[in-house]
C-alpha cells in the first residue's frame, strides 16, 4: 500500500510570522524584543521577553543599534530558511501525490491487461470449442458428413472414397472454400463436393484406430497419450488419420469440436441378433472421432470405470464387431485398421474371417501392443458372441492359449491374424522381449518373430519445449542456455531451498512410488544431500497409497535440501523439467509421463537409481534390434548412477554442458522415430 510522506518540519515560531516592509533611507528600526523559553529549575514554562537594557543595566546607544540591526538580519535570515522548507514541503508532497497517482494508475493498467489476457483465454477456449475452427477441423467435419451421407444413402462406398481423398489431399483450400457451407444441408453440401472432386490423387495412408482410450478424453494408461501423439504426427505428414472410441458415459465431451448424431439406423451382429447403435461424430485435438453407443448394451459403456469388469470381454467384443459394421457400412476404404491391446485385437479374426470380403480386400491390419501381461482368456464358446466360429479358431496356431488350452487367448489372436504387430519399448530389444516379457506368448511371438517391430515412444515436442514454454519464467535453448539457471533460481524458490545456482538440483515426478525402491532411495538422498545437492519430489495424481508411502518417506527426509509436493501441478511440473540439473526416473520406458524424454529436452540428466542391475544396465544385453533412443541412453546415461552424475557435473562442467546441449538437440517426439517406425510398418504392409 502507497504511503504519504510527510518532512519533520516545525511550525514557524511566533516572532517569524510577520511581514517585512521594504526599507527606505530615512526608515528606523524598530526595537523588537527577543523572546526565550524560560524553565524553572531547567525546565520549560513558556514564553517570556528579553529584559530591555534598561533592565539588564543599560548599554549605550551604539550598541543597541547594532544589536537592532543584526536581530533583523537573522529574523530575516530566519524568515528565508522557513520559506525555502515550507517550498520544499509543498514539493515533497507534490512528488508524493504523483507517485501515488503513478502507481494507481500502474495498478488499474496491470488489473486491465489481465482483465484482457483472461477475455481472450476465454474467447480462445469458446473458439477451440465452437466456432474457431482450424483447417484440419473443419476438413474433417467435412469427413464426417461425408460418411452421415453414406450411411443415409446419398451416395455410394466408391464415391464416398473418392470425396474423402479428395478432401485430405486439398484440405487447406476447401477449408475456405466449405467453411459456410458446413451449415448448409447435406443435398447442398454433397453438390458442391462433387464440384471439387475433378483431379482428387491419393496421398499419404489412411488409418483407422480402433481403440479404447485417447487423451484428453479418456486416459487411463499409455495407450492415451500414445494415440494423440501418434495421429497427430501422422497428420502433419499428410497422412489420414482417424479414431473409433465407445462413448463413454465418463468422456469428457467439452474436449470435442462439432459433436453430432449421425442420424441414421446403424446395426451391429452380437450374441446372434442385429443391435441399434447411436453413432455420434466429431474432431479432438484436430483428428476426427466416431462414437459408437449401444443401445440394447448401453450399460457396457455408462460405468464408472473403464477396465476391470468381469464382462470386459464381451463389452469390448462388441465394440470391435460394431466398428467393423459402422466402417463397412459408410463405406470407409482405409489402408491400415490398427488395433491396441487385447481389448481390440479380435478385430483381426473378425476382419479375416468376415469383413476383407466386404469391400476392404485392399486393407490391412496392424496390432500395438504396450505389453503382453495383460491378454485375456475366455471359453472358446464366447467367440460366436461376435460371430467367429469357436471349433475353427480354437487351435494351436490361431487362438489356443499355450498354457491353458482349454482356453482361447484374445491378444494371441491378435498377433495372429496382423500384418505387422509393433511392441512399444523404448529401451529392450526384440529379443528380450520374447525371451523375458512375453508373459507366456514366448513361442507365438517366436513363431511370429518377423511381423514385430519395436518402437519407442514419443512426447509432445509443441507443449515440451524449454524454448517456447508458457511456464518458465524465463525461455532457453541450446544456443542461449541462461534462461535455464533463471529457471533453477525461480524453481529454488518455490520450493523454499536455498538460492544457489552453483547447487545441483535434483527433481523426481512420482507416478507409482511402488516402483521405487525407498529405502535405496533414501540413501541415495542421504548421501547426495551432504554433498550440498537439493531434491524436489512431486507426485503425479492423487492416489492415496502413493501419497501414504510417500509421506512416510517423506518424514525421514524432508529438510533445508529435501522438498515434497503431493499434488501434480502442472505449471510446476515445467519448472522441475526446466530448473533441475538431474532427473531421477523410475524407468527410461516411461510411455505414460515421458519423464525421460522431457528430462533431455529441457537439459536434465534422466538417471535411473532405483531398479535391479538386469533392468537397468542394459551392456549385457548383445541384441542389437533396439532403437535409436535405446541405443543412445545406453551410451550417453544408461549405466550412471546418481553419485557419477553429480560428481561429473562437479568435476567436468564443460563436457558435461556439451552433453546436455548434445541431449537437447535430439529429437525424441512423437514426429521422429516413433513416426518412421510406424509409417514402414503401414507402407510394409501394403504391399504385402
Amino acid at each position: 500500500m502507497a504511503t504519504l510522506i510527510y518532512p519533520a518540519i516545525p511550525s514557524s515560531p511566533p516572532s517569524l510570522r510577520f511581514s517585512i516592509p521594504s526599507t527606505t533611507p530615512n526608515a528606523k528600526f524598530v526595537k523588537l524584543h527577543a523572546l526565550r523559553c524560560l524553565r524553572k529549575n531547567g525546565e520549560i514554562t513558556g514564553l517570556s521577553r528579553t529584559p530591555s537594557p534598561m533592565e539588564s543595566g543599560g548599554q549605550d546607544n551604539g550598541e543597541m543599534s547594532l544589536e537592532q540591526s543584526s536581530n533583523v538580519e537573522m529574523e530575516m535570515k530566519n524568515y528565508e530558511i522557513w520559506r525555502l522548507f515550507k517550498e520544499a514541503q509543498q514539493n515533497i508532497l507534490y512528488l508524493n501525490n504523483q507517485r501515488l497517482k503513478a502507481v494507481e494508475e500502474l495498478n488499474k493498467a496491470n488489473r486491465e491487461k489481465q482483465l484482457l489476457v483472461d477475455k481472450v483465454e476465454q474467447l480462445e477456449k469458446e473458439n477451440r470449442r465452437a466456432g474457431g475452427k482450424d483447417n484440419l477441423a473443419l476438413c474433417w467435419e467435412l469427413l464426417l458428413r461425408i460418411d452421415s451421407m453414406v450411411l443415409g444413402g446419398m451416395i455410394s462406398t466408391a464415391e464416398a472414397s473418392d470425396l474423402r481423398r479428395m478432401v485430405t489431399d486439398r484440405k487447406v483450400s476447401l477449408a475456405y472454400v466449405f467453411l459456410d457451407m458446413l451449415q448448409k444441408r447435406d443435398a447442398e453440401l454433397l453438390a458442391e463436393l462433387r464440384h471439387f472432386s475433378e483431379g482428387s490423387k491419393k496421398k499419404g495412408f489412411h488409418i483407422i484406430h480402433i481403440c479404447t482410450e485417447m487423451e484428453p478424453l479418456v486416459s487411463i494408461g499409455p495407450l492415451a497419450p500414445y494415440i494423440t501423439g501418434l495421429s497427430h504426427a501422422l497428420q502433419r505428414k499428410g497422412h489420414l488419420v482417424e479414431v473409433i472410441l465407445p462413448k463413454y458415459a465418463s468422456l469428457d465431451l467439452d474436449e470435442v469440436q462439432g459433436l453430432r448424431e449421425i442420424e441414421v439406423e446403424s446395426y451391429s451382429y452380437f450374441n446372434g441378433q442385429l443391435h441399434g447403435n447411436r453413432i455420434w461424430t466429431g474432431v479432438v485435438c484436430g483428428i476426427g472421432v466416431t462414437f459408437i453407443q449401444p443401445l440394447y448394451f448401453s450399460s457396457f459403456f455408462s460405468r464408472d470405470r473403464i477396465y476391470d469388469y468381469p464382462d470386459d470381454f464381451e463389452r469390448f467384443t462388441y465394440f470391435s464387431r460394431a466398428s467393423l459394421d459402422y466402417i463397412a457400412k459408410s463405406g470407409k476404404q482405409p489402408d491400415v485398421l490398427h488395433l491396441h491391446n487385447w481389448e481390440t485385437a479380435i478385430v483381426g479374426p473378425l476382419f479375416w474371417d468376415i469383413f476383407a470380403k466386404q469391400g476392404l480386400g485392399n486393407t490391412r491390419i496392424l496390432l500395438t501392443c504396450h505389453g503382453f501381461d495383460s491378454q485375456c482368456l475366455e471359453e472358446p464358446d464366447k467367440l460366436a458372441l461376435c460371430g467367429l466360429d469357436p471349433g475353427r479358431l480354437h487351435r494351436p496356431d490361431r487362438m489356443q492359449d499355450t498354457a491353458k488350452t482349454h482356453l482361447v487367448n484374445i491378444l494371441k489372436g491378435g498377433v495372429v491374424y496382423s500384418n505387422k504387430v509393433v511392441v512399444m519399448s523404448s529401451m529392450h530389444s526384440k529379443g528380450r522381449i520374447i525371451r523375458s516379457m512375453s508373459h507366456g506368448l514366448e513361442p507365438t511371438l517366436a513363431l511370429h518373430k518377423e511381423k514385430l517391430i519395436v518402437a519407442p515412444c514419443g512426447f509432445d515436442n509443441s507443449t515440451w519445449d524449454p524454448s517456447t514454454d508458457k511456464f518458465l519464467p524465463v525461455n532457453y535453448s541450446t544456443e542461449n542456455m541462461r534462461g535455464k539457471d533463471a529457471c533453477k533460481v525461480a524453481l529454488q524458490q518455490q520450493a523454499g531451498l536455498s538460492k544457489h545456482v552453483s547447487s545441483i538440483l535434483v527433481g523426481c515426478i512420482f507416478s507409482e512410488v511402488l516402483d521405487f525402491d525407498l529405502e535405496k532411495m533414501k540413501a541415495v538422498v542421504q548421501n547426495a544431500t551432504k554433498g550440498g545437492a537439493q531434491f524436489i519430489f512431486m507426485v503425479n495424481g492423487d492416489v492415496p497409497t502413493i501419497n501414504r508411502a510417500l509421506r512416510s518417506f517423506q518424514e525421514e527426509l524432508e529438510g533445508s535440501n529435501v522438498k515434497f509436493f503431493h499434488r501434480y501441478d502442472e505449471a510446476l511440473s515445467h519448472v522441475m523439467f526446466a530448473g533441475s540439473d538431474i532427473i531421477l526416473c523410475q524407468s527410461f520406458h516411461d510411455p505414460l509421463l515421458q519423464v525421460p524424454l522431457k528430462a533431455l529436452k529441457y537439459g536434465a540428466a534422466p538417471v535411473s537409481e532405483t531398479f535391479d542391475d538386469e533392468n537397468l544396465r542394459y551392456s549385457a544385453d548383445h541384441d542389437r534390434e533396439i532403437t535409436r533412443f535405446s541405443e543412445f541412453m545406453r551410451s550417453t546415461f544408461g549405466n550412471m548412477s546418481l553419485s557419477q552424475t553429480i560428481d561429473e557435473i562437479k568435476n567436468n562442467p564443460s563436457m558435461w554442458k556439451r552433453k546436455m546441449t548434445n541431449a537437447m538437440e535430439k529429437d525424441f517426439s512423437w514426429d521422429a522415430e516413433c513416426y518412421d517406425i510406424h509409417v514402414s510398418a503401414y507402407a510394409a504392409i501394403k504391399t504385402l
